[in-house]
């Protein structure tokens, strides 16, 4: 029980950490996914300690989270590499919706 309840009690703590790290690093597009990814998966080690993973519904949501996930960095990687070869870096402030 207590290996169960210190990953559960430091889980919301790393959530709300990936979150501050999102919202103080908001000037790289980088940094923002790379956050948005520790949340996906902080989400992920959630769903996992929090439920036992003996229902099918629950490993039915654990794929779809992680579905989501891997569509969210490809997305992700593909926009930062446009990005990158349009402006030369990954400052979210150069590029603009005037520009386009």
């Amino acid at each position: 029980m207590a290996m169960t309840f210190i990953p559960s009690s430091l889980i919301p703590f790393s959530i709300i950490m990936a979150i501050t790290t999102m919202i103080i690093q908001r000037s790289h597009l980088l940094m923002a996914l790379l956050a948005l990814e520790a949340m996906i998966l902080n989400l992920m080690i959630l769903i996992m300690t929090l439920s036992n993973m003996t229902s099918n519904m629950n490993l039915f949501l654990s794929m779809i989270l992680l579905t989501f996930g891997t569509c969210e960095a490809a997305l992700g990687l593909a926009c930062l590499v446009k990005m990158s070869r349009a402006f030369g870096n990954d400052h979210i402030s150069s590029s603009s919706l005037n520009s386009c």
